[in-house]
């Protein structure tokens, strides 16, 4: 550190007589000051603000920037100190810059200064044709401009014999184009990075609504585009306003009121300005003015300048957030700007000209006289932003951010003429006889780490590794202190203390009664066509998780809760086994079943008696075996169903049930032959009493309805949403094939109901005709009931009215037919003899007055 301060020191002292400077201004241009080198480099700075036309011929610059005029001085003092270090032992770097005074024309014509020697008539051709020939004493590398806009013009001209030049403020995302700037390098950040760093920002901290003012160059224009194509789909931009490149009370006063007016009215939570520092002053001192308080965003080129800082109540503006490169201390730089002299005012015509505008130094400038008293005071600005009354105030003015971009890109130029001249620590090894492609080639190739802080090096593009710092103004004592609160990388990280994303991101509604988040149950929408939103509740059948969440429906298996703030599943309806009707029908169902096996035991047991025989003998046994089977059936309409019990329970009910009617058919068909009908029509119908064919025939069409309803148009397992559940149920497939076989049924039966009807006047002592008839008719009305409780009947209880229908129909048959012949068989078994049903018989003919025919054996 002891040796560091003694460099310093050391350098202070003899800067003086290694800067040797002189004026070199420009006849009819700008205004310079030069230094002689073995290499010479160029220089491009704003010392003032505008260019003022006098008289219609004679261009007068103003507004003297103090900023600037460091930033000259840093350029210099970095030169010195290379020229004191060992890097280029045997050579001395010069200089020759200019005052661009914030206009394209004048830095035109500094440029075309800077490269007279290439330019000459007799030598142009030569130059651009073959650079070998290059004259020794044209500047090979420029430093500047600061302003885009500016390089933008003076990289078109540099370009032709690619001298490199490199910007320490130029943000501008074009001048990244190589086609179109081919020799164009800087140590700021494109604005591609700090758009994407300011969108990265935005999104960050939750702001939503954003306005953006820009200006009608290229770092205004293509820096608005840029931030607006990065914002994020969420964020509304609710202005945006381009002002001229150059923006004056006097012309645009109109304009200046409009774009009040309309940011006063913004409902904006941040406003970006993305222009340079002049016109940033005038729209920031009206907001004064008019006393408006916002939120803002500064751009690089004004978010530590000290003419904005200094405004008279600029502390009304409200917060404000800015970017920077990533700034450092010049090393030794304060040092030097406090050992300013009279000697400096005689070398820099900057200087000097300076103190020369400042009243309180007039007649102040003689060659012993130390102006240690002078007031650095602009008496050309409207109001002052410098005014003290010490030389040495002049430190409160330099600029960490693009002073260090000077003193990197100095840094970058002696490393690279380091490499190209081959030094070594005691001499460079070729002459300083180059070209600038040559140099140009070798600063895009540099990567070194500068007083072991900060790592340059450039992509193809141009531009540096470097991020930005994010800064934040405190405003809270009067004065603007700068501080440092976050960083962007270049790869896209953000940091930003926790605190203040927390307090952004809890804002629900803004200032402006803008809301951000909503309740649960309410969304977002936008108010009257505006950025602004407010909260509206959800629909009926829709909910929001509350925030920024949007209405959405639920899936067709969840419901809306009551606070319309989430989804609930619903339940699963069907008819349970654990439910009170299912239990009935399980009950019934189970004892119709348990019965039918007893009934089948005990015919089993009877099978050679009369009454079993009479009731159709084996017959009986396939009715009891098809009704077993139906009254299975039913179990397939309860519990969770599926596409398989929904197959099996209704067909297999038809077909069953079919084949009950189509025996007791048969049955009836057998005893109506056999007494109902004269002699000869009884001989021609025995041809046609085949039980089994019957049988057959019969269930042959209801095989072939089901096989086709099975095949085409099966049941299946259908749910069926509601408003809170989810019923399960067996839909038919198709109701046309399931009425057809339903209704083949009901033909059956309409058939053995006429069968039965005719027969209940044949001798039967069983009266099997008359309980078939009662049994048929109950089967009629049950199917006939159904029909209009199945439509009317909705849920779970569907398939309980199925069930029921199929339970009523075995139980007729079960009742009226079987049930008749186990009481006789139990308890009247005097009748269950043929002697019994014989007498029948013969009494049932003589009451007729027939005689019947009988056969004694």
């Amino acid at each position: 550190m002891k040796n560091m301060w003694s460099f310093i020191l050391l350098l202070i002292i003899h800067l003086p007589r290694i800067s040797s400077a002189y004026p070199c201004s420009v006849l009819g241009g700008p205004r310079g000051v030069c230094r002689t080198g073995n290499v010479i480099v160029g220089g491009l700075f704003s010392l003032h603000h505008r260019v003022t036309e006098i008289n219609g011929t004679t261009d007068v610059c103003e507004g003297f920037d103090i900023q600037s005029f460091l930033q000259t001085r840093v350029m210099i003092y970095s030169i010195g100190v290379i020229n004191q270090s060992p890097l280029l032992p045997n050579l001395t770097l010069g200089y020759e810059m200019y005052d661009t005074c914030g206009d394209v024309t004048m830095a035109l014509k500094a440029a075309l200064s800077l490269m007279a020697d290439r330019i000459n008539p007799g030598e142009v051709c030569l130059s651009l044709g073959n650079e070998q020939n290059a004259s020794e004493s044209s500047v090979k590398v420029v430093v500047g401009e600061r302003h885009s806009e500016i390089s933008i013009a003076v990289a078109r001209l540099l370009a032709l014999p690619l001298i490199p030049q490199i910007s320490f403020a130029s943000t501008s995302e074009l001048l990244s184009r190589k086609a179109k700037f081919p020799s164009f390098l800087r140590t700021v950040p494109s604005d591609a990075h700090q758009t994407k760093a300011m969108a990265k920002l935005i999104e960050t901290l939750n702001w939503e609504i954003v306005g953006v003012i820009g200006s009608e160059d290229e770092y205004g224009k293509y820096g608005v585009e840029r931030l607006i194509d990065h914002m994020s789909s969420n964020v509304c931009l609710d202005f945006k306003e381009i002002l001229p490149s150059v923006v004056s009370r006097k012309e645009h006063q109109n304009l200046l009121n409009r774009l009040m007016q309309t940011v006063k009215e913004s409902t904006a939570e941040v406003i970006v300005i993305f222009t340079k520092t002049s016109n940033v002053r005038i729209v920031l001192e009206e907001a004064i003015r008019l006393g408006i308080n916002k939120t803002w965003i500064a751009g690089d080129s004004w978010s530590t300048a000290t003419e904005i800082r200094d405004l008279k109540g600029i502390e009304q503006i409200g917060r404000v957030y800015g970017f920077i490169m990533k700034q450092n201390t010049v090393p030794g730089f304060e040092e030097h700007v406090r050992g300013f002299t009279a000697q400096l005012a005689e070398e820099d015509s900057f200087f000097s000209e300076y103190l020369t505008r400042n009243p309180a130094c007039t007649g102040s400038l003689d060659p012993g006289k130390d102006p240690q008293n002078c007031s650095f005071h602009n008496a050309d600005e409207e109001s002052s932003t410098a005014h003290c009354t010490n030389i040495q105030c002049l430190v409160q003015h330099i600029d960490r951010d693009e002073s260090y971009g000077i003193y990197l890109a100095v840094k970058v130029i002696a490393q690279a003429l380091h490499s190209l001249l081959k030094c070594d620590d005691m001499k460079c090894n070729r002459t300083a006889t180059f070209t600038a492609r040559e140099l140009l080639e070798e600063i895009k190739q540099v990567n070194f780490t500068v007083d072991n802080i900060t790592n340059i090096s450039f992509d193809q593009h141009g531009d540096p590794s470097l991020g930005y710092d994010i800064l934040a103004w405190d405003m809270e004592d009067g004065g603007v202190i700068l501080k440092e609160i976050g960083e962007y990388a270049p790869s896209g990280d953000i940091v930003l203390p926790q605190h203040l994303i927390s307090e952004c991101n809890n804002i629900t509604v803004t200032v402006y009664n803008c809301s951000k988040a909503c309740p649960y149950g309410q969304e977002l929408s936008f108010h009257n066509n505006t950025c602004c939103k407010i909260c509206n509740f959800c629909a009926d059948n829709q909910y929001s998780e509350g925030g920024n969440n949007t209405c959405r429906s639920c899936k067709d298996n969840e419901f809306v809760s009551p606070d319309h703030d989430c989804c609930v599943p619903k339940t699963m309806t069907f008819l349970k086994l654990t439910d009170g009707f299912a239990i009935v029908l399980a009950v019934f169902g189970l004892a119709g079943l348990i019965f039918t096996l007893l009934v089948a035991v005990l015919f089993i047991k009877y099978r050679d008696s009369p009454i079993i025989k009479g009731t159709g003998g084996n017959l009986c046994f396939l009715i009891l075996i098809s009704l077993a089977t139906s009254f299975s059936s039913v179990c397939t309409f309860f519990g969770r169903l599926s596409d398989r019990t929904c197959k099996a329970g209704l067909p297999l009910f038809i077909l069953s049930f079919s084949l009950c009617v189509s025996c007791i058919l048969a049955n009836l068909f057998q005893i109506c032959v056999g007494f109902a009908f004269e002699a000869k029509v009884r001989d021609r119908l025995k041809r046609l009493n085949n039980p089994v064919a019957i049988v057959t025939g019969c269930m042959a069409v209801q095989v072939a309805l089901c096989t086709m309803w099975l095949t085409l148009f099966p049941p299946f397992r259908k749910t069926v949403p509601s408003e809170h559940h989810i019923l399960i149920r067996c839909d038919n497939g198709s109701n046309v094939m399931f009425a057809v076989s339903l209704g083949y049924i009901s033909f059956l039966a309409v058939v053995c109901f006429l069968f039965g009807f005719k027969g209940k006047r044949l001798p039967d002592l069983y009266k099997n005709a008359s309980f078939i008839t009662i049994s048929m008719l109950i089967y009629l009305v049950a199917w006939m009931l159904f029909i209009p409780v199945y439509i009317k009947t909705s849920g779970k209880y569907v398939q309980a009215v199925q069930a029921s229908a199929i339970l009523v129909s075995n139980y007729s048959i079960l009742g009226c037919h079987f049930c008749p012949k186990c009481y006789i068989i139990l308890f009247r078994k005097e009748l269950n003899n043929e002697k019994a049903i014989l007498e029948y018989i013969r009494k049932h003919y003589e009451k007729k007055g027939v005689s019947p025919v009988t056969t004694d054996k």
